[in-house]
């Protein structure tokens, strides 16, 4: 053979293992297949009819069945129709990247590509390319609208976008454009009858696979509901602007990535990064000089049950004398960070009721002398969280912002709480529309400016953006702790519902750590669905980088618990679901990224239950103490909720570790390495 036909040979032969490789091939004139790197997610795109369509597989099942793709346009105009194929592209990509802080330090980003670049025959010929990515932990795709001769402003009317799942399921959901936003509890159905939905979708299809319905890389666009439409069908229901435009944008547009991460069971979701793969790297070089992953307490769950309030009285939360006491707890106990909302000028016994409330962001409440207690901090080592609640009022807010993040700056303090209490933001905007999704992108992005780490309440969900943003650090974003204070609380599902819901789209500013489960200051009769062991659990269960310490000092002092809140860290190497089931119980492993030590929290619903636990996540080389904080016997949600059984045990990788919940319980351990 010479030398000519070897190298043919080795071109072709080249050219097949890339083919192979990035999973692609062509099926005809008008229709392709992506498949992801392991080869068991894929997606067909075809034009059928001149209209984009696509589908979904996992192995042998179909997920999708043919789907819509496309926009309506203000005018009636349809984007969704009378298209034709000018070119496609194919790439892979594989990279393994470092979180700045996170669940996993070490995140792999591995994907294959299929870019279809699409025009239309007849009017404005307008041209759209679609971007599909398949991993292996689910697929994504994404409309560009490039610059091009059309120049006008282009309003979006409608996305013609559907999810036609192949078969039924159950769907874990909250309602999507409701007054308080997305804090409302998780209920199951049937996907044929969902009304209008906020993503993370979480379903459990009749076939067993685990699927979660979300979007990355929210950027000056709507946010996406789904809506069922017809059986099982969903539907992209973008937020709209007050006028019912969903999108205004100028010359060209990018969507969000419509995401469907794929798990053969509920916790390989939780262990799925996708959503942050598909979202840029980080802009910030220097997060890490003002921004470290800690745990704070706050002078915070006093006011929410009655014992003080968020205005000047004479029960006021916020006052100098009280912040110094919280400071001599905080310092005292070995933690560095102190929240104190309510410091500011605005607060009244009806703030939350006036949409135009006028907080100051920069003039200090009667009886609070700020710079003062910013001093008495940094001698205790203790630095302060800024707070802003704006009461959605962004005119009066975003006059006062640079100002607001100016004086924070000069005092040293590097993360501020900014909530947005209210249906609606100004000019009857929603949070999730495209005026909200700019608004929160906006402040985040002046924060860095000011060297600020964020942590929204009431806000937008999150999208994966603190890939790109690491300043971006939590959110409350979900029905968290406070509801147990003055509501008729969370029920004891709740929290073995959220891992595999909300915490899909990012970290949670859950605020755990209650330890006096049973209100009784100024809502008596109100309490926490649950048991001492059950709050512990929630810092390995629910992720966030800053957690709290949400209780009230004098219910710490003298617990022997309290060690596992010094214990516990929030910046961790690796995480690992070992078991669980949605609503009923979840066990979660955490390797901790600066030591050797591994943590576990496991918690169950209402029923009492006995979890058996390998310990094969342990390095097998090594021998541990098992540090083990256990709901007590004959403990749960109804009686002596506050005992915790304190036990030490050696372990090593091959050991079973067998422990006993009570009824809306759970238990904490820590592994430390001997």
């Amino acid at each position: 053979m010479n030398k000519e036909n070897i190298m043919k040979k080795g071109l072709i032969l080249s050219a097949l293992l890339l083919s192979v490789s990035i999973g692609y091939s062509q099926k005809t004139k008008n229709a392709y297949e992506l498949a992801s790197p392991n080869g068991q997610n894929k997606i067909k795109f075809e034009l059928v009819k001149n209209a984009p369509k696509y589908a979904v597989s996992h192995g042998k099942n179909e997920i999708i069945s043919s789907s819509d793709m496309g926009f309506l346009l203000k005018g009636n105009e349809d984007l969704s129709s009378n298209f034709e194929i000018k070119g496609t592209k194919t790439s892979t990509f594989d990279e393994t990247w470092e979180q700045v802080w996170g669940e996993k330090k070490n995140i792999r980003n591995h994907y294959n590509q299929l870019s279809v670049q699409l025009q239309q025959k007849s009017g404005n010929k307008r041209k759209l390319e679609i971007q599909f990515r398949a991993f292996d932990d689910g697929i994504a795709f994404r409309y560009v609208y490039p610059k091009q001769n059309v120049k006008d402003s282009i309003f979006i009317m409608d996305e013609k976008t559907t999810f036609n799942l192949k078969e039924d399921g159950k769907a874990w959901w909250i309602p999507a454009n409701r007054e308080n936003r997305d804090e409302y509890l998780f209920k199951d159905a049937p996907v044929s009858t969902l009304d209008t939905v906020l993503t993370p979708l979480t379903i459990e299809s009749k076939s067993g696979l685990a699927l979660s319905f979300h979007e990355a890389n929210l950027v000056n666009f709507a946010s996406m509901t789904l809506v069922n439409t017809k059986g099982t069908e969903l539907k992209s229901d973008l937020v709209p602007w007050a006028d019912g435009v969903k999108v205004r944008v100028k010359d060209s547009f990018t969507s969000s990535w419509r995401t469907i991460q794929i798990g053969e069971n509920p916790g390989e979701l939780i262990t799925s990064y996708l959503v942050l793969n598909l979202n840029e790297p980080n802009k910030l070089k220097n997060t890490n000089t003002y921004f470290k992953p800690y745990k704070y307490l706050g002078i915070w769950w006093g006011m929410h049950i009655g014992k003080y309030t968020f205005w000047e009285s004479d029960k006021q939360g916020a006052t100098t004398k009280h912040a110094e006491e919280y400071i001599d707890f905080t310092a005292k106990e070995g933690f560095h960070h102190l929240l104190i909302e309510g410091w500011n000028k605005g607060w009244t016994p009806g703030w939350y009721e006036n949409r135009m409330h006028m907080f100051s962001f920069t003039k200090t409440a009667d009886n609070f002398d700020l710079e003062k207690v910013v001093e008495y901090g940094k001698k205790n080592n203790i630095e302060l969280i800024g707070y802003h609640e704006t009461g959605s009022n962004l005119i009066n807010y975003l006059k006062e912002v640079d100002e607001g993040f100016a004086l924070y700056k000069r005092l040293g303090i590097h993360t501020v709480k900014i909530g947005h209490v209210g249906s609606k933001l100004n000019m009857k905007q929603m949070h999730f529309g495209q005026f909200g999704v700019n608004y929160f992108r906006y402040i985040l992005e002046k924060a860095a400016q000011y060297d600020l780490a964020v942590l929204y309440h009431e806000s937008i969900k999150d999208t994966g953006e603190r890939r790109t943003y690491p300043n971006m650090v939590s959110r409350e974003a979900a029905r968290g702790q406070e509801y147990n204070a003055w509501s008729e609380g969370n029920p004891p599902n709740h929290l073995s519902i959220i891992p595999f819901t909300r915490l899909l789209s990012g970290p949670m500013d859950f605020t755990p750590g209650i330890f006096d489960v049973e209100v009784k200051q100024g809502y008596p009769g109100k309490r926490i669905q649950g048991t001492v062991g059950q709050q512990l659990a929630l810092y390995v269960t629910i992720y966030s980088p800053i957690q709290m310490l949400a209780d009230l000092p004098e219910n710490y002092e003298g617990k022997p618990a309290l060690q596992f809140l010094k214990d516990v860290p929030t910046d961790w190497e690796d995480t690992k679901i070992l078991e669980g089931k949605i609503g009923e119980y979840i066990t979660t492993a955490r390797k901790d990224r600066n030591s050797a030590d591994w943590y576990l929290g496991t918690l169950t619903n209402e029923n009492p239950r006995e979890v058996e636990i390998s310990l094969s996540f342990l390095d097998s080389n090594a021998n541990y103490e098992a540090q083990i904080y256990v709901d007590a016997e004959k403990t749960d949600q109804k009686h002596n909720p506050e005992a915790v059984a304190i036990s030490k045990k050696a372990v090593k990788a091959s050991d079973v570790l067998k422990l006993q919940l009570g009824g809306a319980g759970g238990a904490a351990v820590r592994f430390k390495k001997l």
